[in-house]
């Protein structure tokens, strides 16, 4: 298949999921005949990144595969096509979702005694809820407690490949001293597919 027709078909597949797409998934959208080697599918998405350098929106590569977003800089300004104002994460939550990070998988237990204050159940059924945590089993001790840890969809949402990109812990005591927006844009509808506004972790002021 033709470079051209490759990357046009890669870029259609990538805006219209509204979801990272792995590279066995883009492989999949093809025909046994016409569908290209792994390493040029691969060549192709670096092309395809190239090609939308410097543009509003950037292809990225996260936990879940590739995916078109909008660039995070620009949040500001088409976070306001939604008319709801999200709600915002607070310190607690961002402090307990940074305990499970990077010490999972952790109990409760144990997220109490690095914060010193009491997890509240609220918090717990919102990381869930996002699909940010989950439980990967039970410590064998007395009322053997739940283990949490994160999931991909949480390296997906802040543009991780793997735990191991996460950033130093100084930058997320710094994002715990502010409120961040907790919802993302509305569902795209089955006609219109916008692309998804990356992350924006510049710092907000608290009102």
């Amino acid at each position: 298949m033709e470079r051209a027709r490759l990357l046009r078909i890669l870029e259609g597949a990538l805006l219209a999921a509204g979801e990272p797409l792995s590279v066995e998934r883009l492989l999949g959208l093809f025909e046994e005949g016409e569908r290209p080697e792994r390493a040029e599918l691969e060549a192709a998405l670096e092309a395809l990144a190239a090609d939308w350098a410097g543009r509003s929106a950037e292809l990225v590569r996260v936990a879940g595969g590739y995916r078109l977003q909008v660039r995070a800089e620009l949040a500001p300004w088409v976070g306001r096509l939604w008319e709801e104002k999200p709600r915002r994460y607070s310190r607690a939550l961002l402090e307990t979702l940074a305990v499970i990070a990077y010490r999972q998988p952790v109990t409760r237990g144990d997220i109490e005694r690095v914060r010193g204050v009491a997890v509240s159940s609220e918090i717990i059924r919102t990381l869930m809820e996002r699909d940010w945590i989950r439980v990967v089993g039970h410590r064998d001790i007395p009322g053997r407690p739940a283990l949490y840890a994160t999931t991909r969809a949480f390296l997906d949402h802040f543009n991780l490949r793997s735990l191991a990109d996460l950033p130093p812990l100084e930058e997320i005591r710094t994002l715990a001293e502010e409120e961040l927006p907790l919802e993302g844009p509305p569902s795209p509808s089955a006609q219109v597919v916008p692309l998804p506004v990356a992350p924006d972790h510049r710092r907000r002021s608290d009102s």
